[in-house]
């Protein structure tokens, strides 16, 4: 008899790779249209064929929402996403080796105080909420402040310890974000998890409260399960009292990390649900309350709301909040410039190029290693660089440059 061989397996389609990408990112057609700037009808387009593949900057962002490679999309395992959407800071290798260098002699000297530790933690803290390049001034003092705060929770013992714990768990948070959109995603859950495991050491609710917030940036950008960052949220929400003020922010911050996760998967009711739950909290923190380093705080909830009505696909509506928002109730330029992107993300949407590059170019100012680093940022301005008005084009091509963005 004649050798069986088995059928070759079907090469797919890029539209059936798009398809499978979206589901294995458990997102709706909605959603992610929503998180690239299209319609449903484009995605579905897409997935059905009706639609070709798109050009390399819509492929990044594809492959950016769906938490793949591009060549998971295009079949091309030459192309990988990462290359063109993740600038590494020059100071990530000195991260990268304060987070995996340990003190383990017993000469190490004598410990410094928990008092001495939080007071250079609120000093770093103000750097990084601070005007101008946040991440590479903090990357000076983190390497010492990790070092210091793991030797003195280590030495010291009692209330002492704990204090030391609460510190380093807010070392780690500062870690934690200047991995932000660097390419070291391990790196980021990692700082997260000790973070969590600080807290819980230093048996400090109003720590796992903070280390619980930071932790849903983490789900929420792996495309984690929103049941499971939910969770996470509420455990650490009910360890905390509502008649004190520093954990009634808390408390807040957390009503407002479930709510960005439940937009993100487009479940509307129950995000709206939770940000009135954070608004309420503000307003009983009063008018000028903004949290030292967490800044939570009317202006805070307020800018949120924009980014939720991106996420839930309605861009007219977040407009409408940026029009009515003040971001001088909002102390900090970090956070001032990522609401500035959210409102030049609405923007594109409606595909209004021009208010977009116009907000990313005032981002820029508010927060140059911000928007270096921003990923929307990255994925946009090589389009808007390529379309439209030539006013346009010209404005996103410099800005692309003095980011160091392909285009």
């Amino acid at each position: 008899m004649p050798e069986q061989h088995d059928p070759a397996p079907a090469v797919q389609t890029f539209a059936q790779r798009a398809r499978n990408a979206r589901d294995r990112a458990g997102l709706t057609r909605p959603v992610a249209a929503g998180l690239v700037g299209r319609s449903a009808e484009w995605i579905k387009g897409v997935e059905t064929g009706a639609i070709g593949m798109p050009r390399l900057p819509m492929l990044i962002r594809l492959a950016t929402i769906y938490e793949c490679d591009v060549a998971d999309l295009t079949g091309d395992d030459r192309i990988a996403a990462a290359s063109y959407t993740k600038a590494a800071h020059t100071d990530l290798p000195t991260i990268k080796k304060a987070l995996t260098t340990y003190r383990l002699s017993p000469a190490d000297g004598v410990p410094e105080s928990a008092e001495v530790l939080s007071a250079r933690v609120r000093q770093a803290w103000k750097l990084w909420h601070g005007k101008g390049d946040h991440r590479s001034r903090i990357a000076s003092l983190l390497p010492d402040l990790l070092a210091d705060t793991q030797h003195s929770s280590r030495v010291l013992e009692g209330t002492e310890r704990r204090r030391a714990l609460v510190a380093q768990a807010q070392a780690y948070h500062l870690t934690q974000l200047f991995l932000s959109f660097q390419p070291a995603p391990e790196l980021v859950m990692l700082t997260g998890d000790r973070s969590m495991t600080a807290a819980q050491d230093a048996d400090s609710p109003r720590a796992i409260a903070g280390a619980a917030w930071y932790m849903n940036h983490v789900y929420r950008d792996a495309n984690e399960a929103a049941d499971a960052r939910v969770e996470l949220a509420e455990q650490a929400a009910g360890l905390l009292r509502q008649d004190d003020a520093e954990q009634l922010a808390r408390w807040g911050l957390l009503q407002l990390a479930v709510a960005l996760s439940f937009a993100k998967v487009g479940r509307a009711g129950q995000a709206w649900r939770y940000w009135d739950r954070a608004k309420e909290a503000a307003q009983r923190l009063g008018e000028d309350y903004a949290h030292p380093w967490l800044v939570f705080g009317h202006g805070v909830v307020d800018a949120y709301a924009l980014t939720m009505h991106n996420d839930l696909v309605q861009p007219g509506k977040a407009l409408e909040v940026a029009a009515a928002l003040d971001l001088k109730t909002v102390p900090s330029a970090t956070r001032r410039c990522y609401h500035l992107i959210e409102t030049a993300r609405a923007h594109g949407m409606q595909d209004e190029g021009v208010a977009a590059v116009a907000l990313l170019q005032k981002a820029f100012k508010e927060s140059p290693e911000t928007i270096r680093y921003n990923m929307h940022t990255r994925m946009v301005l090589p389009e808007l660089a390529k379309t439209g008005p030539r006013m346009v084009r010209e404005d996103a091509h410099t800005l692309a440059l003095e980011l160091g963005v392909p285009v």
